[in-house]
């Protein structure tokens, strides 16, 4: 387990939903975007280390850990609003951006819309939307993007999963690491309690269910590159990310500066699973980094 002092917790009205962040540090802000199937959490190995010199904000995504998670708005354009309204009220008008899986998908549409606001992004272990939408077939739905069809189907997804959430997460954290052993069982349950929340599922499953709001919306500006530098960082033993993409490749076509940085012995869960590297690799892109 990792060193949570020194992080505080936080909600305010934003965006119309209560939105809960955490916050460590002082300096140039870094916010930290988590994916699925974590929260916050998922980044507190790189807190205490980026909190040295940075201040670093990550908040719980719309529908996921203590954020609200209503009926609708999951589309990525709303959900990078939500992160305007935050940066907002934290009196921020430039940020760094780090995201991971969903956490990235939103960072891709903050750096699209907003690209005054971001100052540098991180994408890991992502491949944007478009890119599966346009690739998507039965062989990728194999190594592992089965479940972007099972969470679109309407109410099913809840039905089966409401009270089996630590069945169903497990599946994930075991099968999307190089050790499957990778999460410990207390670990684990902070990810179960999460879940377990009313309207935890649901908000999930409308994150995914929102895929083709997402692919229109990037569909209209897919001609217009990331101006910001980019770091893409992926596992190289995750099937669906670095086992079905040349990720670098994909990302060149997103961004006019990429750097690739694949991450060996490495599942999905890159901040988790390879805290070293990925630390490493944040400090130097990050390093004149100065708000």
């Amino acid at each position: 387990m990792s060193d949570l002092t020194g992080i505080t917790h936080h909600t305010a009205v934003l965006n119309g939903i209560k939105q809960h962040w955490v916050s460590a540090g002082q300096g140039p802000p870094v916010f930290l975007l988590h994916g699925f199937p974590e929260t916050w959490y998922g980044w507190r190995k790189q807190i205490p280390v980026l909190a040295e010199r940075f201040t670093v904000i990550a908040p719980d995504l719309r529908g996921y850990g203590d954020t609200d998670k209503p009926a609708s708005g999951y589309d990525k354009r709303t959900m990078a609003n939500d992160l305007v309204a935050l940066t907002d009220h934290l009196g921020h008008e430039r940020i760094a951006l780090v995201g991971h899986d969903r956490g990235a998908r939103v960072g891709t549409r903050f750096a699209k819309d907003h690209p005054d606001r971001v100052d540098r992004f991180v994408a890991m272990d992502n491949i944007p939307t478009r890119i599966i939408a346009e690739t998507y077939d039965v062989s990728l739905a194999r190594q592992g993007y089965w479940f972007f069809t099972f969470l679109g189907v309407p109410d099913l997804p809840e039905a089966l999963i409401t009270g089996r959430e630590e069945t169903w997460l497990t599946h994930f954290y075991r099968s999307w690491s190089y050790n499957p052993d990778m999460l410990t069982p207390d670990e684990i349950a902070v990810y179960v309690r999460a879940y377990q929340q009313p309207g935890a599922v649901r908000g999930s499953c409308e994150d995914y269910r929102a895929a083709p709001q997402d692919v229109a919306q990037d569909q209209e500006d897919a001609d217009k590159l990331i101006d910001c530098p980019v770091l893409t960082m992926w596992g190289e033993d995750f099937s669906a990310v670095g086992g079905a993409y040349d990720v670098l490749d994909v990302w060149k076509g997103m961004a006019r500066d990429v750097r690739g940085v694949p991450i060996a012995q490495c599942g999905h869960l890159c901040q988790e699973e390879r805290p070293d590297v990925v630390n490493r690799e944040l400090l130097n892109f990050l390093a004149d980094w100065s708000g």
